[in-house]
């Protein structure tokens, strides 16, 4: 897909972001829009998902190991005409888009997650599983900056390597930050490319919200074999809110409708 529409798409993802969590009065718009350049590439170029396959097994998949970023999630998902589900009942009662993504009720939605660290966790499954089974098709999964600070990630890494899952990709949303702050100075989990290069990944370092960048690192890890590979993007937090870019203070805190107008005139398809 031309670049140009690439950007189109993710500025729809992102006023979907904006709009779910201002609808709700709740949610991570932060970390959400930090990653929306990542998430379209990857559900309008990278993977194979459509209608007809969305159910199915024959497909690659994604895992959004940050669950509380799930307004991305359901923000691409709507973008590709995947969703079935209003966006605006996001966290509302009866509504089936939950805070955090569950694969029992949204299709499109891979694993549920949330709590941190269990994603990826469950992509190194995925990816055993297909490697096992003579699957061809790949996982991605998204990991946060502030959520590689769990021990868990690196257990997982450490099993991926391990099983040199060269069909699995791992995805570093590095923003810097978290809700408490920064995530040097919260418990420093960096270097990320030296570590993920200790576990046996071939790391690729980008800009996360420059389409070529991602392209090229996402088609280096489909021609990389005997290990998987770790892309760690820099990312803006807010990013494309003028507002919000690199305020740890928007990690989990809804605009008012002054702010939310604002937020969706700085998003228009210009």
């Amino acid at each position: 897909m031309d670049n140009n529409l690439l950007k189109k798409e993710a500025l729809g993802v992102r006023r979907n972001i904006v709009s779910m969590v201002y609808s709700a009065q709740s949610g991570h718009p932060g970390g959400s829009l930090s990653c929306a350049d990542i998430l379209t590439y990857l559900y309008f170029e990278a993977m194979d998902i459509n209608k007809d396959n969305i159910n199915g097994i024959d497909r690659d998949r994604f895992v959004l190991s940050k669950g509380h970023a799930s307004p991305a999630l359901y923000g691409v998902l709507a973008q590709k005409g995947l969703l079935e589900e209003d966006i605006h009942g996001f966290r509302k009662l009866g509504s089936k888009l939950q805070g955090h993504p569950n694969m029992n009720y949204i299709a499109g939605v891979d694993m549920s997650t949330g709590s941190l660290g269990q994603g990826i966790s469950t992509a190194v499954g995925m990816a055993l599983a297909n490697s096992l089974d003579n699957n061809g098709h790949r996982i991605y999964t998204l990991v946060g900056d502030g959520e590689s600070e769990e021990g868990l990630v690196w257990e997982a890494m450490m099993a991926a390597g391990h099983y040199k899952l060269d069909n699995l990709t791992v995805i570093f949303d590095n923003n810097g930050l978290q809700i408490d702050g920064k995530v040097t100075d919260v418990m420093n989990p960096t270097p990320l490319d030296k570590k993920a290069e200790a576990f046996g990944f071939h790391v690729i370092t980008i800009d996360g919200h420059d389409f070529d960048q991602i392209r090229n690192a996402i088609n280096e890890a489909k021609n990389t074999k005997g290990c998987p590979t770790a892309i760690v993007c820099k990312t803006v937090k807010g990013k494309g809110v003028s507002f919000m870019e690199n305020q740890a203070s928007w990690h989990g805190v809804a605009p008012n409708e002054e702010q939310f107008n604002q937020a969706m005139s700085e998003l228009e398809d210009k």
